[in-house]
């Protein structure tokens, strides 16, 4: 070992600080390279070295459009910036309206820098000082953990490593994303400068040798800091794990994330142009974090409703969609659901999505359940005919739950008897003429264009662009495709095809007390010319279709049109004997007059539906939804916890 030199005290250090030791030539700088260097690294002299990456705004605001783009991070998503420094990319998103960042670091100086730029700034950022490889948060807290600027790999062993994606795997939430921008390890083997020295400022300037480790699979390095004035202010080493394609792969795989996707490779852009070190290529990879709910810790049993929530069974065949089983995006939908009704308060959830065992389950659970939250719309067994034979059960075992009851389904379900109760009312429906089954030829008694649907089903089932016919020869195609395509063998239901405006008018409550969202209408403007204006089975379902990326968007109509559809929505709900919640489907002719289409009681709840586009436009989020269907059910059954 070299001897030290020391460098005896000056007039700078008149202010008590330890003089400066300074080691001359090494042989070998993995000696001197503490298990813990990160620790004492991050000061601001890390600042000064690293600052034409770190402190420019213009690299950092582009790294975070990039970012953003890729995570399609959402304003409310709750994000972990993990390893932060002093919160460049949590204090940017910050100010661009993210509402839920937080950042942590192992640096007490940087996290302080951190939180007064945010005070500073009046923007809301929570910064904590902590070790990523036990984070201070509940299992699913995260939408999204970034690792970002080469913050991966600093700890000594591979182990270390992994407890911090086992950590961040924990506080993601299901379906979860992390995005890790470090270097490219195969990049940086092969092109990492020996030795270097660059301007840091007009004042600064840093000597750095590198080495690799012994096994490649590091990167040693050693900084000497000098000012013109003041001499040497730092000899420091470091070393950071060097991580290619192939070993990250592995690693995130092993530690339980899947759908990895390398998203690119970023090459700083320093205005200093000089030594770049291990920021110059970087690797973009993003995962997704699959897997169930951790349950919730609720204080007493007397404090809380205990609630059933009754799903569609994802082991059984669903007609209904475009594969018939349940894939990821139905697992994701669920798992949304499970995240919204986790936020309220009071409650305790319990899931059954097994129809096999569905009955012996609730006979089991019968004792301790306050309420059941119906959200079965798939139907007993997934068959859309039997979603009345849920509430049926329910009704038979004496169990409260939400939602329409068997006879409102039933009649609902069929859209022939919706139209006579609503023209018995005085309630205005599109001309219509009804196929039987045996029906081997077709009269209509009104005009062209007419849409072709099947008179039984939800989901947009049979309906597409074809359904909609401008004459015979298309009419006849459209009624042979839902019969042969679709195999729907009952009774089709031929209505005029109306042109004005797509509206549906969301009711949360029981009359006399009772919340009508904001009526929505279909934007159908990206449509292309020649198709017809409908939202059907391919806007449902089909991702590849032009109807996929109907917007819906806060209905422009007369305040004379608006009053009578809500007016005629409160009868209906009454009449029909909908509960809690429904949904109605109307579309104005071509003079403007409003015409039901259908009836929707316990109308699709999913996170992205037409119900929670509603209550967003209402300024409720999706979990207040869900709680407001809770709430209504509860003051329609006078539920009250009793007190022990």
């Amino acid at each position: 070992m070299k001897k030290e030199l020391e460098i005896k005290p000056s007039k700078s250090l008149k202010n008590g600080k330890k003089p400066v030791k300074v080691l001359g030539p090494i042989d070998d700088l993995a000696k001197y390279v503490r298990p813990d260097w990160w620790k004492n690294l991050f000061t601001s002299l890390y600042l000064k070295t690293d600052a034409d990456v770190v402190e420019d705004q213009s690299i950092t605001s582009k790294e975070i459009d990039l970012f953003v783009e890729i995570l399609k991070l959402q304003p409310d998503d709750r994000i972990l910036d993990l390893c932060c420094g002093h919160g460049r990319h949590s204090l940017e998103l910050a100010r661009r309206g993210f509402k839920n960042v937080e950042g942590l670091d192992r640096s007490s100086y940087l996290i302080q820098k951190a939180r007064h730029t945010a005070k500073k700034e009046n923007l809301t950022v929570k910064f904590r000082e902590g070790d990523a490889r036990k984070l201070p948060y509940p299992a699913d807290t995260f939408d999204a953990v970034m690792i970002l600027g080469n913050s991966f790999g600093y700890f000594e062993t591979v182990e270390d490593d992994m407890k911090v994606l086992r950590e961040v795997f924990r506080v993601l939430k299901p379906w979860g994303k992390l995005l890790i921008d470090v270097a490219d390890g195969e990049y940086v083997k092969k092109n990492f400068q020996p030795r270097s020295w660059e301007w840091i400022d007009k004042k600064h300037y840093v000597c750095r040798e590198r080495t690799l480790s012994v096994d490649e699979q590091r990167l040693i390095c050693r900084e000497v800091v000098a000012h013109v004035n003041k001499g040497v202010l730092a000899d420091q080493f470091y070393a950071e794990r060097l991580y290619t394609k192939d070993n990250l792969n592995k690693f995130l795989t092993a530690a339980g994330f899947t759908e990895l996707v390398f998203e690119g490779e970023i090459e700083t852009d320093s205005k200093r142009k000089q030594d770049l070190g291990m920021m110059e290529q970087r690797i973009v990879l993003t995962a997704i974090v699959k897997k169930e709910w951790s349950p919730v810790k609720r204080k007493t049993k007397a404090e809380v409703k205990n609630v059933v929530v009754i799903l569609g069974d994802p082991t059984k065949r669903d007609p209904v969609k475009p594969a018939t089983v349940f894939d990821d995006d139905d697992i994701y939908t669920v798992d949304q659901m499970k995240d919204a009704l986790r936020a309220l308060k009071g409650y305790n959830f319990t899931y059954l999505n097994d129809h096999d065992t569905l009955i012996s389950d609730l006979i089991k659970l019968k004792d301790k359940i306050d309420l059941v939250l119906n959200l079965c719309d798939e139907g007993y067994f997934n068959d859309p005919r039997k979603e009345l034979h849920v509430p049926a059960l329910l009704e038979m075992l004496s169990i409260p739950y939400t939602g329409a009851g068997p006879q409102c389904l039933a009649i609902c379900y069929d859209k022939s008897l919706v139209r006579g109760v609503a023209r018995e009312m005085g309630i205005p429906v599109p001309e219509a003429v009804f196929i039987k089954p045996e029906d081997k030829t077709f009269e209509i008694s009104f005009d062209f264009p007419v849409i072709v649907k099947p008179n039984f089903g939800d989901s947009s089932f049979g309906i597409t662009q074809r359904s909609v016919a401008y004459n015979r020869e298309e009419f006849i195609a459209a009624v042979s495709e839902i019969r042969d395509k679709f195999g729907y063998d009952k009774h089709i239901l031929v209505e005029e095809f109306l042109t004005g405006k797509d509206l549906s008018v969301g009711i949360i409550g029981n009359p006399p007390e009772y919340t009508v969202l904001p009526i929505t209408e279909e934007d159908y403007s990206t449509i292309p010319d020649g198709l017809p204006k409908i939202c059907g089975y391919e806007a449902k379902w089909l991702p590849d279709s032009p109807y996929w990326d109907i917007k819906t968007i806060v209905a422009d109509i007369p305040t004379e049109t608006y009053n009578i559809i809500v007016e005629w929505c409160v009868k209906l709900f009454t009449r029909l004997e909908c509960r809690d919640y429904a949904r109605f489907d109307w579309r104005l002719d071509e003079n403007g007059v409003p015409k039901l289409l259908e009836v929707n009681p316990n109308p699709g709840w999913c996170w992205d539906g037409h119900l929670a586009k509603m209550a967003k436009f209402a300024g409720l989020s999706y979990s207040m939804m869900l709680g407001g269907i809770l709430e209504a059910a509860e003051k329609r059954l006078n539920i009250h916890k009793e007190e022990h």
